[in-house]
């Protein structure tokens, strides 16, 4: 099957019968984008759709996308994500891009929700409490990242020392440990979110090697990351790549 066929079969199996808006004003951009993200892009590397929708959404949610970030949150539907799992992904953006824009994301995806009679809201995936989001935050971070968390809280100025308390329980407490969506996954999120963000490359290698310490190998990242191409462009793509292949050198 040629890019052309790969390219109209997926499309009909994340969109159904639906047509875009631009195919009627710009047919050749259309076929473009279409041939090389659903006929190539989708094909290449080792995720699953359902991964793939993920990692689009959160994608989208980055670059404040929200028309695209609303039609593949009824594809993200349509290959079998759950509304808890798109949901989690879309929380999971909320450290790295910030609120105001993480809102923006949870609005679009309710929007879908409701035109589909969605309940709102969807079970509560939250397993911390007040009084222990912090030590739980603060364990994932080990589970993650190891020794180097304690020398990053001990070297960190006195009134800089906050900061890394907020990334231990917020970031780490009151996201990392919600269910709906395991640790592997959370993690290739963030790497995808953080690559998209741009100027982030220092975070962007933190983070390739958690995802190799809870067991993303190298072969993933890429796919993940090739994966953002059309949605976040070559040049962020080359600067994660390049993140890749320097904390995870070729053999």
């Amino acid at each position: 099957m040629d890019r052309i066929e790969k390219s109209k079969e997926k499309f009909k199996h994340l969109f159904g019968d639906g047509v875009s808006a631009i195919s009627t004003t710009d047919p050749d951009f259309q076929n473009i984008l279409s041939h090389f993200l659903f006929g190539e892009v989708f094909y290449q590397g080792n995720l699953d759709d359902k991964q793939r929708e993920l990692i689009t959404l959160v994608v989208l949610a980055t670059s404040q996308t929200l028309p695209q970030l609303k039609a593949h949150v009824n594809a993200a539907l349509n290959v079998g994500l759950t509304p808890v799992e798109i949901k989690e992904a879309v929380y999971q953006c909320a450290p790295y891009i910030g609120i105001p824009k993480t809102l923006n994301a949870i609005d679009g995806v309710n929007e879908v929700f409701q035109a589909k009679n969605i309940a709102l809201p969807i079970e509560s995936q939250k397993t911390v409490n007040e009084d222990n989001r912090f030590d739980k935050g603060l364990a994932v971070q080990v589970d993650i990242f190891g020794d180097v968390i304690a020398k990053m809280q001990e070297s960190a100025p006195e009134n800089q020392k906050h900061i890394q308390d907020y990334l231990s329980a917020f970031c780490f407490g009151d996201f990392y440990t919600r269910g709906g969506l395991d640790l592997k996954t959370r993690e290739l999120l963030t790497l995808c979110i953080i690559s998209a963000l741009g100027g982030a490359e220092g975070q962007v290698k933190a983070h390739v090697q958690g995802n190799k310490n809870v067991g993303n190998d190298k072969e993933t990242l890429i796919a993940a990351i090739t994966h953002c191409l059309p949605y976040m462009g070559f040049p962020r793509t080359l600067n994660a790549l390049a993140c890749v292949n320097e904390v995870v050198p070729e053999n």
